[in-house]
């Protein structure tokens, strides 16, 4: 059951970015130039996202598991700290270069959008590299990685 919930979840996540334009690389590079010709729709799609998470997540506060049963856990870590603000900002100038980000990828990679294809090994590429930084550095972080997720 938690599986068909999660396939419909997600079908309805892809709908929602391709209806409101959000896999279009250009869609989001027009947010993102303020100087330019600036397309605030971008905005509108967050602000709906935030309003619907913020009540979401006041609503699981009061709650130990999922409507399907499942444990719910607040995340451990709350601090904002250097690996945090490293990978904002390395998140940011990858989603500013391509104009897509790890949702949109996923929905274009079943149109075999070769964007699409280059920034997901992209993507996997990056995340091993980090896997394999941080346990060279900071093997605990990884192991609260884990822990967490």
């Amino acid at each position: 059951m938690k599986t068909l919930v999660s396939l419909i979840a997600g079908l309805f996540f892809g709908l929602g970015l391709c209806l409101s334009g959000m896999t279009e690389p250009r869609k989001v590079q027009g947010f993102l130039d303020i100087a330019g010709l600036w397309d605030p729709s971008l905005a509108l799609v967050m602000g709906g996202a935030v309003g619907v998470g913020m009540i979401a997540f006041r609503l699981a506060a009061h709650h130990k598991r999922s409507l399907l049963g499942e444990p719910l856990q607040p995340p451990a870590a709350i601090e904002i700290d250097a690996p945090l603000l490293m990978g904002s900002v390395i998140f940011g100038i990858g989603w500013g270069l391509s104009g897509i980000c790890p949702g949109p990828a996923v929905v274009n990679l079943s149109f075999f959008d070769p964007r699409a294809i280059a920034f997901f090994v992209a993507m996997l590429a990056g995340m091993a590299l980090h896997r394999g930084f941080f346990s060279i550095l900071r093997p605990h972080h990884l192991a609260s990685i884990e822990q967490d997720g």
